[in-house]
């Protein structure tokens, strides 16, 4: 039986570890050929590796997606390497901030909005170039149950808010072009950038409470909410932030 994205040409940024690397894997494993872009060359390879082990097809680049010329030039490529680009998974992003620290010192919410909204922004501008003339594609980003509150740093928040306006906004204006463009909303995920907290028995238990359902979620799970994004399955879905927290925000 076919995957869901059997033979689609599929780009994961973020992809050297953590949600990135969840969903490269999750797409090789439903038949798709994943472009893997990531700062960290040596992990982005490796996740690569994963992928071409179990028999499919991938490859990565080092890629700073804050920089429009590196974006371009990766985004192009992956299209002229595999005749387009079928979906997109924008996923890159950082959580520098110390929460604590007065608004006073903008200096991290800075790069936090770079890194996580504007590079977005990028990445979803150069893929939209290639799907128009295609005429269908599936982006998704990746926000925050932190984009649907106030919770975060002044720079974290306001990205995570940002990327789902970004993306209702381009869902309405590419619908007729047969582009669908959402976003997930991820809540407590167990990764590299909350190891140290899980790390931590109090901090763990505290986080445990924070959705009904009283675990911390895995990156699988964001994974396979993000490949049916991706997929035909969701083909009547476009302009949602779809919220994978175990019911955070249903409290």
């Amino acid at each position: 039986m076919a995957g869901l994205l059997e033979g689609r040409s599929t780009i994961v940024t973020g992809g050297a570890s953590g949600i990135g690397r969840a969903t490269a894997l999750a797409f090789a494993e439903e038949g798709a050929k994943v472009a893997i872009a990531d700062t960290d060359l040596a992990g982005a390879e490796e996740t690569a590796e994963m992928i071409r082990a179990k028999g499919g097809e991938a490859y990565a680049v080092e890629c700073d997606v804050t920089d429009q010329a590196a974006v371009d030039a990766f985004v192009d490529g992956v299209a002229e390497r595999w005749g387009g680009i079928d979906a997109a998974f924008n996923n890159a992003g950082i959580s520098p901030e110390d929460f604590t620290v007065p608004w006073g010192d903008l200096g991290p919410a800075d790069l936090t909005m770079d890194t996580n909204y504007r590079a977005v922004l990028l990445c979803m501008a150069a893929e939209l170039r290639h799907m128009v003339k295609a005429g269908k594609g599936s982006i998704i980003g990746t926000s925050s149950i932190a984009g649907q509150s106030g919770n975060g740093g002044a720079g974290y928040c306001a990205s995570k808010h940002a990327v789902i306006g970004l993306t209702k906004s381009a869902a309405v204006k590419y619908a007729p072009m047969g582009i669908r463009v959402n976003c997930v909303c991820p809540g407590v995920i167990e990764t590299g950038m909350t190891a140290p907290l899980i790390a931590d028995p109090q901090a763990n238990a505290f986080l445990k409470t924070l959705q009904p359902m009283p675990r911390i979620g895995q990156a699988s799970e964001i994974a396979d909410a993000v490949v049916f994004l991706a997929s035909d399955k969701s083909s009547f879905i476009t302009g949602h932030p779809l919220v994978v927290d175990g019911g955070c925000l249903a409290r």
